[in-house]
């Protein structure tokens, strides 16, 4: 039996971007298409108008996430992408709107109840304040936990760490200490190399990168007839083996003459009889009863 669906196998969003654009009108920054899908970028302060406008106008009737990005070479270092599914028209687009550390995003938990958790979250891991959220709390890191664990500049060790005293039967925090400081990585490519020179090479003689080697005439080879004329030279001439004369030398005597041992004395067993396995005897054959006379 077949099941027809209302929703299209696959989404198409030719004419969603000028759709959508004119819908949002001045609550707009810009929208461009990306992997297939749209990307809208809107105003800070009306990304609850805009989220409204796609889900009563436009059938964007789930908020799928919420999720969060820093780039802390911006003025408004944060990015609140907003992750939206139409199930009638198996469409996805994603909303964003920028933020800076002390610039708070209109929340959406009006629209959406799950919303909450998902606010928490970026605001947990990036520090994002969302005004009107009534409930703005850490729900993924410990209690008393500092800082914000996605910034950029956050230090991979963190700043404290959790460790149960053994002296005060509980859990203890403390401060992290290291026997050594972070190393710093570079991710450079294996092929490219580091854009500076790295602790020794400034004592090695390296030739320039930019002047290769090459070899314009066979001369620079060693290539060519005068090198083909002791091909066939011995190269083993004038060794110690060759000066001796290759004559074979007579191994050295023996330090020491070792005497015939004695026979031992005693019984022993022959070694070859004393390893055979023993044959058992094969049962003797009963002689038949004799008869008795007269039948008896």
């Amino acid at each position: 039996m077949t099941t027809l669906h209302s929703a299209p196998r696959f989404t198409l969003i030719d004419g969603l971007k000028g759709t959508l654009s004119t819908a949002l009108g001045d609550h707009l920054v810009d929208a461009h298409e990306e992997h297939g899908e749209l990307l809208l970028h809107v105003k800070r302060d009306s990304i609850e108008d805009v989220l409204r406008i796609l889900r009563d106008d436009h059938a964007y009737q789930q908020l799928m996430e919420i999720a969060g990005a820093d780039y802390p070479s911006r003025a408004e270092r944060f990015e609140i992408v907003y992750m939206l599914l139409s199930l009638t028209t198996n469409s996805r687009i994603m909303v964003k709107c920028r933020a800076s550390e002390d610039t708070p995003v209109p929340t959406v938990t009006t629209l959406w109840p799950n919303a909450g958790w998902l606010e928490r979250e970026v605001f947990d891991m990036y520090g994002v304040l969302f005004a009107g959220n009534t409930d703005l709390r850490r729900i993924l890191t410990d209690y008393g936990f500092e800082g914000h664990p996605f910034r950029k500049d956050f230090p991979l060790t963190g700043y404290t760490e959790l460790r149960y005293s053994e002296d005060e039967k509980r859990v203890v925090y403390e401060p992290v200490e290291l026997a050594q400081d972070l190393r710093q990585f570079d991710f450079m490519s294996p092929w490219e190399g580091a854009d500076y020179v790295l602790p020794g090479d400034e004592k090695a003689d390296t030739p320039p990168v930019d002047d290769p080697k090459v070899t314009e005439k066979p001369s620079d080879t060693g290539a060519g007839a005068k090198t083909d004329k002791h091909a066939a030279d011995k190269v083993s001439a004038g060794a110690p083996a060759e000066k001796d004369g290759g004559e074979a030398i007579d191994p050295p005597e023996p330090t020491e003459d070792r005497a015939a041992r004695p026979k031992r004395k005693g019984k022993t067993t022959d070694t070859a009889k004393a390893t055979e396995t023993k044959k058992k005897k094969a049962p003797a054959k009963r002689k038949p009863a004799a008869k008795k006379k007269d039948g008896k």
